[in-house]
């Protein structure tokens, strides 16, 4: 029997780590036409989607890997390690710099037209900005900004060398994810100052989003829970000075959390979500390949369960696949024996991913959920095998599922 991933393991790296109708694959008409209750969408439901930002050179990266590294190179070795395997993956637009300002107008120009109303991007500080090129030299700089929204997420884990990731059960730490008050006032005063104070900054209920994705590093980092609760106090109060106005603070949970509602109310977050769902459906990946649809079904159940476990107010998460075979070793052995060695969601096509989505549209459009937001998983986590940029196989089909449902089309 396989060994399964440890909960330390996956906590560290999970998700760390992003035109013509088409449904199962297959490219219809640009003219395909929409019913009427596709057109319908409910009032103020807002679809945002993750965005993991390696895509070009970073001066760190560089360090460890080689001149010009980006994450590209991890992908364009990926093989198939099974029978039925669908890799290697192929983005359409090639291998792009996204740090590029013309380049990164393209993506915006795709996400904005096919319904997507913001990009929470991955964003890492390990004493001083890592990966920002992508958001600060090309989403702030491209000419069409403007056409959509960004927030961020705090992607506050270790940073893993998983590039690629032999069979074994530790890796080399890089970057330690905790931080120290002085440092959280660093990174977080860089937040206020470079980000949130920009006119396309992504609010919910007027307030400025900031999500946290490991609440417990954050707590080790800064010691403790009343020692956390106070800097988040205090970064809300430094975010009003600085006339940002109130801040929404958000955590991504998971199930391996104990008494989530305890951490919430202590530390004062305004809502929860997940980050993926192998954060909340674990437990369904027994074979190598778990067919997509069973995910998605449990998926639907749990947002339920989670809307009556959870008193903080709780938005979902749609994963559009799940693959982090690119980041091993092709020559090893493929076996479930934890991350990034873990089953892969298998016939996850744009068919089954549209399905998901009106699912998770129809979940938060009931009167009584607070939250009208789905996320998606993601933009462009190419080597988890989740992405919305289109690729070879499926060309625009994912985000057409995207458009179809979000009925938010030009």
């Amino acid at each position: 029997m396989s060994t399964p991933i440890s909960r330390k393991n996956f906590l560290r790296l999970a998700g760390a780590s992003v035109g013509a109708l088409a449904v199962d694959g297959v490219v219809g008409s640009p003219a395909a036409a929409q019913t009427p209750t596709e057109r319908a969408q409910e009032p103020g439901v807002e679809f945002v989607a993750y965005y993991f930002p390696q895509w070009h050179a970073d001066p760190r990266n560089e360090q460890w890997f080689g001149p010009g590294w980006s994450e590209w190179e991890v992908l364009k070795s990926a093989r198939p390690r099974f029978d039925g395997h669908d890799q290697p993956k192929r983005p359409l637009w090639g291998y792009t710099d996204e740090s590029d300002p013309e380049q990164m107008a393209r993506r915006i120009d795709a996400a904005s037209s096919h319904g997507l109303n913001a990009f929470i991007f991955d964003w890492y500080w390990y004493d001083g900005p890592f990966l920002n090129g992508a958001l600060d030299r090309g989403f702030l700089k491209a000419d069409n900004a403007d056409d959509l929204k960004f927030a961020l997420m705090w992607a506050n884990h270790d940073w893993w060398d998983l590039y690629p990731a032999k069979r074994r059960t530790l890796y080399d730490t890089l970057m330690p994810g905790a931080t120290d008050r002085a440092g959280f006032e660093r990174a977080t005063d860089h937040v206020i100052a470079n980000y949130m104070h920009h006119p396309r900054y992504w609010r919910v209920g007027g307030k400025a989003y900031f999500s946290i994705y490991d609440i417990g590093t954050l707590q080790t980092g800064l010691g403790g829970r009343p020692a956390t609760r106070a800097a988040l106090d205090d970064l809300r109060a430094r975010a009003a000075r600085a006339g940002v106005g109130e801040l929404h603070l958000n955590v991504v949970v998971n199930q391996w959390m104990p008494d989530i509602n305890a951490m919430v109310a202590d530390l004062g977050f305004d809502s929860v979500t997940h980050y993926t769902w192998i954060h909340h459906e674990y437990d369904l990946l027994t074979q190598i390949a778990t067919p997509y649809d069973t995910v998605r079904e449990s998926a639907a159940r749990s947002w339920q369960r989670f809307d009556g476990d959870f008193e903080a107010p709780y938005f979902p998460v749609v994963s559009m696949g799940w693959d982090p075979s690119p980041r091993t070793a092709q020559s090893d052995v493929y076996e479930h024996i934890g991350y990034p060695f873990t089953p892969v969601f298998t016939k996850n096509t744009p068919g089954e991913f549209r399905q998901a989505l009106q699912a998770a549209r129809e979940f938060v459009s009931k009167p009584e959920h607070e939250l009208k937001i789905v996320a998606i998983n993601a933009w462009n986590e190419w080597t988890e095998g989740s992405y919305l940029e289109p690729d070879v196989e499926h060309g625009m089909a994912y985000l057409d599922a995207l458009r179809t449902v979000s009925a938010r089309a030009r």
